[in-house]
């Protein structure tokens, strides 16, 4: 390897290097910059892909060297091309301090790496390569959306439907009147206010079970009766032959009665003995009542049955009332919040589903199609459809279709490569005539009247330039039409973008259309028409 010494240009200030002018495909040359420039002087060495047709591949850093009252400035720029062929690095410019400077263009020669196919050894095409889909996080929200439920199906069975366990005053009110009110004697026996002395308290909870088990099994005012009042109707029902009460027994439970009213109201204080006896009295009273009072019959039971399971029924129509109307609520406060942020038509699409809705937010796909390739990104991969050419225009042109979908779908995308047969007409002095080949308003207009044979009306027109992302130029034509459905008279209000395209021989058309009444397609339009991209100016290549 050795070093080739450019040209300098303003005495001296500007120089280039170059390590060698002869590489093979693929290999990078050293390119070297050097500026003689004052301290004070502003210094801009060319940045980006300025070499072109060669790559810039990497450019080091600045070296700084001074020299007596200069520096030296150098920096190194890694070229290479990939393609064999002879090449001519343009003049790179160089700004020093205000004024700029320019290099020499150099040639450099890209040679193809020698195969000797008698000592290579050559392999089969490997076959095709399948390439599994990236996953999405659908699962993910599957997964909480089971675990929101999971936890509202426990909340729910928690607090409505699991069978709690019963506290004792709840076991006690499930027992029958005579086993309560033994029970309660029982107790009262155990509380020991005898021993505290007192006594008011004793003959209130003892007065309190007897008139309880009197107002369920014989008269149902026994609570909220006088002593006198009770004692009454007990004579009444015993005349009247309700119930077979005996007049002893009457007689004990009038006596206890008006003896706890005069501990209570007239601050009486009887002995504990006579207190205890009281109670025992009473325990037989009880005893007595419920030898008398007959057993129930079984139609008696029956109805006693038939209540109970309607009560159940009832607890359970109400727990089912109760269930219903908390997921309702949830449901209604979930699409309600949802529908606050994100929108509410945004929410319904996403429960019911919608086609563009699912194509905006599905995978997109961005791939080159035709050739020259037109780079565009898609929601859905566009198939190749046999283009319908006439058949007087087969031996002049080629055509390539791709699309997804058709005019009278919601949304669709098409794309049209037409190459001419013919190379483009040149003067007689052998020079391209700067007439273009294609007339981009006139295909337009053509592709218009395409429209109106496939059943679209009302159809407006506008016009305007478009630059693709990568500088390419082309006409634009877009505005409304209306679309009638196969087999009906029903209008659809639709709006179309065509963008027309032509290089040489060349013309490129993209066909967009899609429902104007399409909330999500003004989205997905600008996301496809900002990732189009053509190559607007090959680049100038000098081959021997």
């Amino acid at each position: 390897m050795f070093f080739f010494w450019g040209s300098f240009f303003s005495a001296a200030q500007v120089s280039t290097e170059i390590d060698t002018t002869k590489i093979r495909v693929g290999e990078q040359i050293n390119y070297k910059i050097n500026v003689e420039a004052d301290s004070l002087d502003l210094v801009v060495f060319p940045e980006g892909q300025t070499f072109m047709p060669l790559e810039n591949v990497e450019a080091l850093k600045i070296d700084t060297t001074k020299r007596q009252a200069t520096f030296i400035l150098s920096r190194i720029y890694k070229l290479t091309q990939f393609d064999s062929g002879a090449y001519t690095i343009p003049r790179q410019k160089v700004i020093i301090g205000e004024k700029p400077f320019f290099t020499d263009s150099l040639k450099v020669e890209v040679n193809t790496i020698v195969v000797d196919t008698t000592k290579q050894k050559l392999y089969d095409i490997k076959p095709i390569i399948e390439v599994e889909e990236s996953g999405s996080d659908w699962w993910k929200w599957l997964l909480i959306a089971v675990l929101a439920i999971a936890l509202v199906a426990f909340l729910l069975y928690w607090f409505i439907w699991r069978t709690k366990p019963l506290s004792e005053e709840e076991e006690i009110a499930l027992l029958p009147p005579y086993d309560r009110a033994k029970l309660a004697l029982k107790k009262l026996d155990e509380s020991q206010l005898l021993m505290r002395a007192e006594v008011k308290e004793y003959y209130s909870e003892l007065t309190f079970i007897i008139r309880k088990y009197l107002d369920e099994k014989v008269y149902d005012r026994a609570l909220e009766s006088t002593t006198s009042e009770l004692i009454e109707r007990l004579n009444l029902l015993k005349e009247g032959n309700q119930i077979p009460l005996s007049k002893e027994t009457i007689l004990h439970i009038e006596s206890i009665l008006r003896r706890a009213d005069l501990v209570k109201f007239a601050k009486s204080a009887p002995d504990t003995a006579l207190a205890e006896m009281d109670k025992s009295t009473i325990d037989k009273a009880i005893d007595h009542v419920k030898v008398c009072l007959p057993e129930p019959s079984e139609e008696e039971k029956l109805l006693d049955q038939k209540y109970k399971e309607a009560q159940e029924r009832r607890k359970k129509r109400r727990k089912i009332w109760i269930t219903v109307g908390i997921s309702l609520f949830l449901i209604i406060a979930t699409f309600v919040g949802f529908g606050i942020k994100y929108g509410f038509g945004y929410v319904k699409d996403t429960i019911i589903g919608h086609e563009s809705k699912e194509l905006l937010e599905g995978e997109w796909v961005k791939s080159a199609y035709g050739f020259p390739p037109v780079w565009i990104e898609t929601p859905k991969v566009l198939k190749r459809v046999e283009p319908q050419v006439p058949e007087e225009a087969k031996a002049q042109v080629n055509m390539t279709t791709f699309a997804y979908g058709t005019m009278l779908d919601a949304f669709s995308v098409v794309i049209n490569t037409t190459t001419l047969k013919t190379p483009k007409q040149q003067s007689p002095q052998g020079e391209n005539t700067d007439k273009p080949t294609f007339d981009l308003v006139q295909v337009s207009e053509q592709t218009i009247k395409g429209f109106e044979a496939k059943g679209a009306t009302d159809i407006t027109v506008k016009r305007d330039k478009f630059i693709t992302p990568n500088n390419a130029e082309g006409l634009k034509t877009f505005g409304t039409l209306n679309l009638k459905m196969p087999g009906t008279e029903h209008l659809i209000d639709a709006e179309y973008i065509l963008l027309c395209f032509s290089n040489d021989n060349v013309l490129q058309q993209i066909v967009i259309t899609w429902s104007k009444d399409d909330a999500y397609a003004d989205e997905m339009i600008e996301r496809i028409t900002n990732s189009i991209e053509l190559k607007s100016e090959e680049p100038e290549e000098e081959k021997e």
